[in-house]
């Protein structure tokens, strides 16, 4: 299996593309993390979670977000006997007209996307319902961004499926370039099969084993 890490990823887009012209290099790191965002949002993977505990604040309905949170998976108070109660996703306004007041206090069982925090307003909280009445450990299970392979030289993508990487960036490289349309067709068709292939391992191996689901089985023709 190869592995790509960025200077490797760089070289292969110069190579590709032909060139090393200095304001096309200058936007390499551009081309890559566009291919990042568009393949961390079509496929998910377990490097993309993240797991963090915080504690709730008595009589204060309202949590701040991780500074790289982008969404849940999952959101879980955990009692004093260490059970887990995980809370279920409510829009605000159904928080709001069950818990009219602050005071409807207890242990929360909804959560809902409030907006920015009051600290920043680039940063998200979550409201509660009920109010905390003690301060409960919580546990956040939710999606963010990993450190791009542009900052970190090596990522699991890199490590793990550099196709998709590679032809995600080209394919960003040559509508920068205004290539031809048979170009861009031709590294999107590339793109997407490898994409493909990344799917069936993050939406379709990753989420079953032989004991639970059975080997993977086709008809005989």
């Amino acid at each position: 299996m190869l592995t790509m890490n960025y200077a490797q990823l760089v070289t292969a887009i110069e190579e590709y593309t032909e060139t090393s012209e200095t304001t096309f290099v200058s936007q390499i790191p551009n081309f890559v993390q566009l291919a990042e965002e568009r393949i961390y949002n079509t496929v998910d993977l377990p490097s993309l979670r993240k797991n963090v505990t915080g504690t709730l604040t008595i009589a204060n309905p309202y949590l701040s977000a991780p500074g790289d949170f982008l969404s849940v998976y999952s959101l879980a108070v955990i009692n004093d006997d260490g059970e887990y109660e995980y809370l279920l996703n409510k829009d605000v306004n159904f928080i709001r007209q069950a818990y009219t007041q602050p005071t409807d206090t207890g242990i929360p069982k909804y959560y809902a996307i409030f907006g920015p925090n009051s600290s920043s307003i680039t940063e998200l909280s979550f409201i509660l319902g009920p109010t905390p009445d003690g301060e409960y450990l919580v546990e956040l299970h939710y999606f963010y961004y990993p450190e791009s392979i542009v900052t970190a030289s090596t990522s699991w993508i890199g490590d793990n499926f550099e196709s998709a990487l590679l032809y995600g960036a080209l394919r960003e490289a040559v509508i920068f370039q205004k290539g031809e349309q048979d170009m861009v067709a031709y590294y999107e068709k590339m793109y997407m099969e490898s994409l493909g292939l990344l799917k069936n391992l993050g939406d379709g191996k990753l989420r079953r084993d032989a004991y639970r689901s059975g080997q993977i089985r086709l008809p005989v023709k």
